[in-house]
């Protein structure tokens, strides 16, 4: 890949990464309720996620998507039943509380690992996104795994700094997070409900 490629390419990635979606938001959510350092787990598994799903689309399983329709909707029917589940928990989660770090780091990292990692391969769309998205950057008079490899490194570094970052400031504005109780924990709820219950109906 040549530079000026490169440099476009991670332009457009930082852009994707900072535009809001499930896993900025669970990223915020952790960083507030557990602390930036356990909400790392959430980020690696949201950045795992997205990996498996750029593997898959330069695969070709976004072209196969594309012409199946009855395989589409039932991935964007588990995707968004698991992300309205996730909301609901989330809605049903006790308020905050600035509790000694002992209390804070009782979730399990790999259960947060966990959430991270299905919140980003609950999202049919983004394999589909990924398989429009990547091509335009390939050069094929170039070896394509080292492009990949490129690619797909680049995609991981600057989405886990583009999280990380999210879960820092949701940590540190806590405080001001605490005085609303339960409506911060309510809020980020409804908007997951929102996403999973929209992402079915989405063409």
């Amino acid at each position: 890949m040549a530079l000026h490629t490169w440099i476009i390419y991670a332009i457009a990635v930082l852009g994707l990464s900072l535009t809001p979606g499930p896993n900025g938001l669970l990223a915020m959510t952790h960083g507030a309720l557990y602390g930036a350092r356990k909400a790392t787990y959430t980020v690696v598994g949201g950045v795992v996620g997205f990996t498996c799903l750029i593997a898959l689309s330069m695969f070709g399983l976004g072209a196969i998507l594309q012409a199946s329709s009855s395989a589409l909707l039932v991935l964007k029917l588990a995707g968004g039943i698991y992300l309205v589940w996730l909301g609901i928990q989330l809605w049903r989660a006790p308020a905050l509380h600035l509790a000694p770090k002992e209390s804070a780091g009782a979730k399990r990292g790999i259960s947060l690992f966990r959430l991270g990692l299905l919140t980003a391969i609950a999202n049919p769309k983004v394999l589909l996104f990924y398989g429009a998205f990547l091509p335009q950057f390939i050069d094929m008079q170039r070896a394509l795994l080292p492009q990949f490899v490129v690619m797909t490194v680049t995609f991981a570094v600057i989405e886990f700094l583009v999280e990380y970052l999210l879960a820092r400031l949701a940590h540190y504005i806590r405080p001001w997070l605490e005085r609303g109780q339960k409506r911060f924990n309510r809020t980020c709820g409804t908007l997951f409900v929102f996403i999973g219950a929209a992402l079915p109906l989405i063409k």
